[in-house]
C-alpha cells in the first residue's frame, strides 16, 4: 500500500528498515548494536543519576534522574521503545535527564523484560511494579504521588497506555500520559498499518506483536497488552499523543485520541506530516524533531506542575 510522501528531512530513510520481521532475525545482535550506539549523557549539576532494582516479581531495573532539593518533586515514569523486542532504558537518557533538570522532576526509566524471551504480561508486570514502587516510595524519593506522569515511545508508549488503564482500574493516581507514536493495536486492520512504511514495516510490526503476545496473538488479547482494545476510556488521565503522518501507527494513534476525547479525557494530539516512525530518534537534528520536543515540553511542564 502506498505510503504518504516523506518530509525531505527524512528522504535519506526511504530504504531504511530496522531489520526485524523474520523468525531468523538476530535480536541479540541488534540489541547489542543499539547499546553501543547510545553513549551515556554527560552529568548535569543538580541531577543525580543511578540504577536501582525495585520490586520482587522479579525485581526490575530502573534508571533514575533525581533532582536535588527537599521536594516533593513531580515524577515521570518512562518506558523505552523497540517493538517490545529491542531497546533499553538508556536509549532516552539524554532527553530524560534534560527533563529532570528543566522541570525539577524525578524521572525513572524502566528496563522492562523483552519478547520473545519474556512475552506479555512480563513487561506489563515490570511496568506496574515500577509504578507501585514509585508511589510506595514517594516520601523517601521526595516525590509527590499525585503528580506522576507515565510516558513512553512506540512500544513504550503502548506500555504506558496499558499502565494508565491498569492504574485507572486500581484507582491509582496519575497526572497524565505522554505517548510518542504509541504501539496500541495488535490487529493491524487500519489502512496505515498496511503502508509499506520505513523504519518500522508491517512485517516488523507483526513480528513484534507475535513475539509479545505469544499464543494469544490473533485471539483474545487483554487491553493492558493492546490498549486499542479497551472498551472504556473514561477516567483516564490527560493525554498527549505525538505521531508522524508517515508512521504505520498513524491511524491507531488518532483513533485512540478520538476515543479519549469522546470519553471526556483532556487530549492533545500532534501529527507531523511526512514523518516516519521514531522520527525524533532517527533524525534528532531535524526541525520536525525539535518541534515535537517543544510540543511535548509545552504539555509536560503544566501537567507536572498541577498534577
Amino acid at each position: 500500500m502506498t505510503i504518504p510522501a516523506l518530509d525531505p528531512a527524512f528522504a535519506h530513510l526511504a530504504d531504511f528498515d530496522i531489520g526485524i520481521g523474520s523468525p531468523t532475525v538476530d535480536l541479540p545482535a541488534i540489541r547489542a548494536a543499539i547499546t553501543e550506539m547510545i553513549p551515556p549523557p554527560p552529568p548535569v549539576d543538580g541531577i543525580r543519576t543511578d540504577r536501582l532494582r525495585v520490586g520482587t516479581n522479579p525485581a526490575v531495573s530502573v534508571e533514575i534522574f533525581q533532582p536535588e532539593g527537599a521536594g516533593p518533586h513531580p515524577a515521570l515514569l518512562w518506558f523505552h521503545g523497540g517493538g517490545y523486542l529491542i531497546g533499553s532504558a538508556a536509549m532516552d537518557s539524554a532527553r530524560l535527564q534534560a527533563w529532570a533538570e528543566r522541570f525539577d522532576c524525578f524521572v525513572a526509566s524502566v528496563e522492562y523484560r523483552l519478547a520473545p524471551e519474556d512475552p506479555y504480561p512480563a513487561a506489563h508486570i515490570d511496568a506496574m511494579q515500577a509504578l507501585d514502587w514509585l508511589i510506595g516510595s514517594a516520601q523517601g524519593l521526595r516525590v509527590d504521588p499525585d503528580r506522576i506522569v507515565v510516558g513512553g515511545a512506540s512500544a513504550g508508549g503502548g506500555l504506558a497506555a496499558g499502565v494508565a488503564l491498569a492504574a485507572r482500574d486500581r484507582e491509582l493516581p496519575l497526572a497524565g500520559q505522554l505517548l510518542f507514536y504509541p504501539m496500541l493495536d495488535d490487529r493491524q486492520q487500519t489502512p496505515s498499518s498496511r503502508w509499506d512504511a520505513v523504519v518500522w514495516s508491517p512485517a516488523a510490526n507483526e513480528f513484534g506483536w507475535r513475539s509479545y503476545l505469544g499464543a494469544a496473538y490473533g485471539g483474545e488479547v487483554a487491553d493492558y497488552a493492546a490498549p486499542a482494545r479497551t472498551r472504556s476510556y473514561d477516567r483516564l488521565p490527560p493525554t498527549l499523543i505525538i505521531v508522524g503522518g508517515a508512521d504505520g501507527f498513524f491511524d491507531e494513534d488518532l483513533a485512540y485520541a478520538a476515543s479519549l476525547t469522546r470519553a471526556g479525557v483532556p487530549t492533545e494530539v500532534h501529527v507531523h506530516a511526512g514523518a516516519p516512525h521514531g522520527f525524533d530518534l532517527v533524525a534528532p537534528e531535524s526541525t520536525v524533531a525539535a518541534v515535537a520536543a517543544a510540543q511535548a515540553e509545552s504539555w509536560l511542564g503544566p501537567v507536572l506542575a498541577r498534577g
